[in-house]
């Protein structure tokens, strides 16, 4: 007879080390006995909410999409990497504050970068570096419950900390935003981000260990944009034209205040996944903007936390997508619908100039996000998106010089029912088992064990997904074999370019091609569903420059 989920997971806790040499490669750190008998976190969903709002009864479309501000320059100081020359430097200090989500609502509380969520855009050039001094300003007290039963959010350490990451940069490690790297209120981390990368749509956003869901959920995070010469020659739709589209979903209770689930239980209030009925862009609810008949390029950024968007537009026209997360695609992809991953970024041109007078929704399935309202006043404007935007040469196979199986997998104590969620059957704390040498090359292939599709972001880098392939789950849990089902399966044309985060589908093997060039050091890989990172789904890794040659 079938065994459960349930059933398979207990098993799976129970596997010998009877392996092929690949499943080895995939079991070799899986937790031992010994550790699993401490689990003390399960899979909850939450206890219903108080009061909560019901955030479709609200009016539509009656407050204009804000653009978030842009961050100031508080003037220049001495570059890290050399000191003879001076770079801009930027003081963010994080706030509470209170913002106003819909007309219909009274002020929301919120934690911003600045003076709203998302906080204040940074506009930056490829090559000319940076400084941000990052300040906590928040108070002592946190808007959420804090599970202490979490890593590295035990009683011992303050509930409320943060350490700013800028997702997608190449950066020096001390500038990450490594999670254990937290500060409190009244001290501040000043950092680095030289910016030798190609002009991309990059966002920042909070990653102290063990709190970041809530963090974020809270408002911690802005748009890092990074432009070059090669963008700007393109022509794109750029100044009032082109603006960042932060979508993220949120519950709130009928006096406007957000609400974030709990499992019930007092000491481990932690969560699986949190999907919200209030779907925001930009910071408010349905909001709408007037365009005129002509191209727009919208920077689309996914900042839920475990919520993907299945996007499209309510007039079922296409649009182009024209880069990912690292930038340009080779050539723009004409799209009717597009899949969003949280973390992930889709650089967009909607072509508006056919639709003159009209009302044109965005939306993701059935939920409407947004509505576009084109002028009929104005003439229509025809534009043509370049054919070859920047080219993306492709990695060879045979670049790499080494190739690991990691499992993304869950875990269940057969008597608790507590389960955990791992990568590479490792917790955080055990040693670092990933070390790629500066400036080698590897391919990463992702053994998804679970029913989730898991966004998974690797930081410093930037990465050419290789292909997908279907792998037989139960032979692997039964007999310790992999057998894979059919052949690979190459990238949709819209991922054919460089990611930092790469959606793993469930019972599948995704192999992505790593370059690990920047800086010496450690960094992490996690997956971008912030539950499930907080839940032990993160793990460091560390380049180790290569050794001089006599």
């Amino acid at each position: 007879m079938p065994l459960s989920r349930r059933q398979l997971l207990a098993r799976g806790l129970g596997l010998t080390a009877a392996w092929t040499a690949r499943g080895r490669a995939v079991a070799a750190s899986w937790p031992s006995a010994a550790a699993r008998t401490v689990l003390n976190v399960g899979m909850r969903p939450g206890v219903p909410l108080k009061s909560p709002l019901h955030a479709t009864s609200l009016a539509h479309f009656v407050d204009a999409l804000p653009i978030p501000e842009l961050a100031q320059q508080h003037g220049w100081r001495a570059d890290p990497s050399n000191p003879a020359q001076r770079v801009p430097y930027y003081r963010v200090a994080m706030r509470e504050v209170e913002v106003q989500v819909h007309r219909d609502l009274k002020s929301t509380r919120c934690w911003s970068y600045g003076t709203g969520v998302p906080g204040p855009t940074f506009e930056t050039r490829s090559g000319q570096g940076l400084l941000v001094e990052w300040v906590n300003l928040l108070p002592t007290r946190h808007l959420f419950p804090v599970d202490h039963s979490i890593c590295g959010a035990g009683a011992d350490v303050p509930d409320v900390r943060t350490i700013a990451h800028v997702h997608g940069a190449r950066v020096p490690p001390q500038s990450d935003g490594y999670p254990e790297h937290w500060f409190t209120r009244g001290k501040s981390a000043l950092c680095h981000y030289p910016n030798h990368q190609e002009a991309t749509t990059l966002w920042y956003h909070d990653h102290a260990m063990g709190i970041e869901r809530l963090n974020q959920y809270a408002g911690l995070f802005g748009a890092f944009l990074v432009r070059d010469q090669t963008e700007a020659a393109l022509g794109l739709p750029s100044g009032r034209y082109e603006m960042p589209l932060f979508i993220f979903d949120r519950f709130l209770d009928e006096s406007g205040q957000l609400q974030y689930p709990t499992s019930g239980i007092p000491d481990a209030p932690w969560v699986s996944e949190v999907y919200g009925d209030a779907m925001l862009v930009n910071g408010k609810l349905f909001p709408y903007l007037d365009v005129e008949p002509r191209q727009y390029r919208f920077r689309l950024i996914n900042a839920s936390n475990a919520r993907f968007y299945y996007l499209s537009l309510s007039n079922t026209q296409a649009f182009h997508q024209i880069g990912s997360d690292q930038g340009l695609l080779s050539a723009p992809v004409l799209l009717k619908d597009l899949v969003l991953a949280p973390g992930e970024r889709a650089d967009m041109v909607i072509d508006f100039s056919l639709h003159s007078g009209t009302e044109i929704l965005l939306k993701s399935q059935s939920f409407v996000l947004m509505q576009f309202r084109v002028s009929g006043k104005s003439a229509p404007v025809a534009g043509t998106l370049p054919a070859s935007l920047r080219p993306v040469e492709k990695i060879p196979r045979s670049a790499a010089v080494k190739t690991r199986a990691l499992s993304l997998k869950e875990y269940m104590d057969p008597k608790t029912h507590a389960m955990v969620m791992l990568l590479n059957g490792a917790y955080w704390r055990y040693p670092v088992s990933e070390k790629p040498a500066l400036d080698s090359i590897e391919i990463w292939e992702l053994l998804n064990f679970t029913e989730d599709n898991h966004p998974i972001h690797l930081h410093l880098v930037r990465f050419q997904l290789l292909d997908r392939q279907h792998f037989d789950v139960e032979t692997f849990n039964f007999q310790h074999q992999l057998r894979t089902l059919g052949a690979p399966i190459p990238p949709d044309a819209n991922e054919v370019g460089w990611k930092d985060t790469i959606q793993a589908y469930p019972g599948m093997i995704t192999r992505i091609i790593v370059p690990f060039r920047g800086y010496p050091g450690r960094y992490v890989w996690h997956c971008h569903v912030l539950e499930h990172a907080a839940n032990e789904m993160m793990r460091p890794f560390e380049v180790v420059a290569a050794p001089r040659r006599a």
